[in-house]
């Protein structure tokens, strides 16, 4: 597990740019330009499992739907920030990417320090350290169980269907 640490206000061009907006729209063809233009050595490097830490505001900016469903393709494990940018926030309850507002944690991480994420316990542990997050409403946890909004829409059809 890597962890990739960002500042303030990183808007959504600065982590998928937006001259390829209209090109790329399946996670395969997202993949290659995430975080292009902010950490050009990221897309080759994230693995599943990373963590980020963020500060303020991330993913101000357009409501482009790229950099999540990118984040949550490359098997980010979470991003864990200090604020989120609304729209973000909500593009990835519907993409299944657990976001975490701990800015604590993204404080005390120094280089080095692993990361988790717990989210039955709420909290992020920093090297030795924990600290807690409210905890995320079951209908949250259930979507990004199911890997996205879409799929726990077909699950929930699936399961009111009549079978016979």
């Amino acid at each position: 597990m890597r962890v990739w640490r960002y500042g303030d206000d990183i808007n959504t061009d600065r982590l998928f740019p937006g001259k390829y907006t209209y090109t790329c729209s399946t996670a395969d063809e997202v993949k290659p330009h995430l975080l292009e233009d902010l950490d050009p050595a990221f897309a080759s490097g994230v693995r599943p499992g990373d963590v980020l830490l963020v500060g303020r505001n991330f993913g101000c900016g357009s409501s482009r739907e790229q950099p999540v469903l990118g984040l949550a393709s490359v098997g980010v494990a979470a991003v864990v920030g200090r604020s989120f940018a609304r729209i973000f926030y909500r593009a990835a309850i519907n993409q299944g990417l657990l976001l975490v507002e701990c800015p604590a944690a993204v404080d005390a991480w120094t280089e080095g320090d692993p990361v988790e994420v717990d989210v039955a316990s709420s909290e992020v542990r920093v090297g030795n350290r924990s600290f807690p997050f409210p905890s995320l409403p079951p209908e949250i946890l259930a979507i990004r169980e199911s890997g996205g909004l879409l799929q726990y829409a077909r699950a929930a059809l699936a399961a009111d269907r009549p079978r016979g």
